[in-house]
């Protein structure tokens, strides 16, 4: 199931992607008097597999309906995961990237973290903060916890996992790079871009078989496979579960693959600059779409 959120009066509203259109979750509910449905995207992650049957039965009932079917070209979506408590972060994870920044191959996971003040939804305007000349893109797979999660071994570890969507995982590389520590690099404000959808782990199957894709201007500059991850995805959730609790919407961005502008040849470094913008398409999970403007 594909789960998506739409700004209807400066809310998020939960919504369906489906090959009719996007189902509007409340507005169907309310029509079909259907009460104890989740409303909100933190609901159904919470709830979990009971919460996607019954939004998927509300689908199937609501396809005699007209009035809350909605077009998405119309809408403005809103992050996919609307508040994570946590947002975790694995760096150095695909080998070849590893490779291209001249970097050793991590032998644990290396993690730090974002706030909640770095998510944007598709088609948000990305600024470029002042005092940045090196803001860079990065494409990534995000884990969304499902299930609270301490001390899980490796083989169930995909069983705590609620879904996946896409991040931009934007990078200001001065920042990144003053200091031995990436936090300032990483948290300005709209930083992870989520979305569009939010894909339930069913529907994904292996999450460490997919294609992934930046383009940038209509120029591909990404272009790569989960497979090439250092530590798979189950392995991150385990190791991550030894160390602090997991709670359901907590998000894991999982690294990025070769071919950020970090990684090219100093001569060709172009960094972003005001207007471009960079579409992330990760197999089976949609593609997210952000524009970049100077910060007035």
């Amino acid at each position: 199931m594909k789960l998506l959120t739409y700004t209807k009066e400066n809310n998020y509203c939960l919504a369906i992607k489906t090959d009719r259109g996007v189902l509007d979750v409340a507005s169907a509910a309310a029509q079909l008097s259907i009460a104890g449905l989740p409303v909100t995207i933190d609901e159904v992650i919470g709830r979990g597999e009971p919460a996607v049957k019954q939004l998927s039965e509300l689908a199937e009932q609501a396809k005699a309906l007209s009035s809350c079917w909605l077009n998405e070209a119309e809408l403005k979506l809103g992050p996919c995961v609307a508040n994570p408590e946590k947002i975790i972060c694995v760096g150095l994870n695909y080998r070849k990237h590893a490779e291209e920044t001249n970097s050793p191959v991590p032998v644990y996971p290396i993690l730090f973290n974002k706030f909640n003040n770095t998510i944007a939804a598709h088609m948000d305007d990305v600024e470029l903060p002042k005092g940045t000349e090196k803001v860079d893109y990065e494409a990534e797979l995000v884990i969304v916890i499902g299930k609270e999660a301490r001390f899980v071994d490796k083989e169930n570890a995909l069983d705590y996992v609620f879904g996946y969507c896409n991040v931009n995982d934007i990078s200001a590389r001065d920042w990144q790079m003053r200091t031995s520590q990436w936090l300032l690099g990483k948290t300005s404000d709209g930083f992870s871009p989520l979305g569009p959808y939010l894909v339930t782990a069913d529907e994904v199957g292996n999450p460490n078989n997919l294609a992934v894709k930046t383009i940038v201007n209509g120029e591909v500059r990404q272009n790569s496979n989960t497979n090439d991850m250092i530590f798979y995805c189950d392995e991150i959730v385990s190791y991550i579960s030894q160390h602090f609790t997991l709670k359901p919407g907590d998000i894991i961005l999982t690294g990025t693959p070769e071919g950020v502008v970090l990684g090219y040849p100093p001569e060709k470094q172009v960094y972003l600059q005001h207007g471009d913008v960079v579409t992330i398409e990760i197999e089976k999970l949609g593609s997210l779409t952000n524009r970049f403007v100077a910060q007035k």
